[in-house]
């Protein structure tokens, strides 16, 4: 049986132009159909049965996939090529610029890139849970890897725990998923009139973040940022936006940074006539990172989030809102 490859493919771009994204994606797929565009700047590539048909290896493949873009675009790439995604994500966030690291496929050089590592640099490890790992003493992801199953899950649970274990012996079993996905999603609160009432413009973030996370669980889509659009009495319109720092879908974190963007505007009173809420650097929601958290709470409105989803596919998306939204009984 062929031994499974996947590159990992960082480009290094002047801007965030999604449509140069869109135009290496496309010309990666000329060395494989098993592309997976991770927008603003980076791609997986399936190289399993192609490296049969260029007769060359990963390493190969990589340095194919660097010229290429180079020579069509301009634009530098940053390669890692290993057995999986996890491991090939891993291996070209250690490469220099515009270069390559490969991870054999055996155990051994599966190990000897893993261990050494720091075990904040793990998949799925987010800041909470390094600092969970550092304080009992699980420095590097070889310390992570020779710790107990048991152990893992009585420090971050039984499903955190599992997964962790999982990644630090550097098994992923994602498939690279060669589906196009969109590049921002948008919905729009128009006020009855123009609208000076801060308390108003939040009940309104409220909504809007509730709506955009509804449909990004729905189409499997995470944001990487988001952009706040107020426009005002006399039809002209301010826009901030903000990088996300792990994708989310989740509405409460939508709405945490839909807030914060608000903040920014300092509107004191003005009269504002609508408020757009827009998703970008959209991924595919299975390649989002999420935090292993710690907190109960947390899980418990993942849970809720989850529960009202259901509800919503079948009675329809009015049949479940925040509080905050409901209208006072008469």
């Amino acid at each position: 049986m062929r031994q499974r490859y996947v590159l990992h493919t960082h480009f290094h771009l002047p801007g965030k132009d999604p449509d140069l994204h869109a135009q290496l994606v496309s010309l990666l797929q000329d060395i494989t159909p098993h592309v997976q565009a991770l927008p603003p700047d980076s791609a997986d590539l399936d190289i399993t049965g192609a490296t049969a048909y260029f007769e060359r290896g990963p390493r190969g493949l990589g340095d194919l996939a660097r010229i290429r873009t180079l020579a069509w675009f301009g634009v530098h790439t940053t390669v890692g090529a290993a057995p999986n995604r996890m491991l090939a994500a891993m291996a070209a966030a250690a490469a220099p610029r515009g270069s390559i690291t490969v991870v054999g496929s055996d155990p051994a050089s599966v190990r000897a890139f893993l261990r050494p590592r720091p075990s904040a640099c793990l998949w799925g490890v987010g800041p909470a849970t390094a600092r969970t790992l550092a304080r009992h003493g699980l420095h590097t992801i070889g310390d992570v890897a020779d710790t107990p199953l048991l152990t893992l899950q009585r420090l971050l649970g039984a499903a955190a725990g599992r997964a962790l274990h999982e990644h630090s012996h550097g098994r992923d079993d994602r498939p690279v998923v060669a589906e196009p996905v969109a590049r921002s999603l948008s919905t729009e609160h128009r006020f009855p009139h123009d609208e000076i009432d801060p308390a108003q413009h939040r009940c309104a973030l409220l909504a809007l973040a509730d709506r955009l996370g509804t449909r990004m669980r729905t189409e499997q889509t995470a944001a990487g940022r988001l952009a706040l659009t107020v426009r005002y009495a006399d039809d002209s319109a301010t826009t901030r936006s903000r990088t996300i720092p792990e994708p989310t879908s989740h509405t409460t974190p939508l709405t945490h940074h839909a807030y914060a963007l608000y903040e920014l505007l300092a509107l004191q009173r003005a009269r504002v006539r609508s408020i757009a809420l827009r998703a970008e650097a959209l991924s595919p929601g299975e390649h989002a990172h999420r935090q292993l958290s710690l907190d109960p709470t947390a899980e418990k409105q993942l849970l809720l989030e989850a529960a009202a989803d259901r509800v919503r596919a079948r009675f329809g998306e009015s049949a479940l809102m925040p509080a905050a939204l409901a209208s006072p009984s008469a």
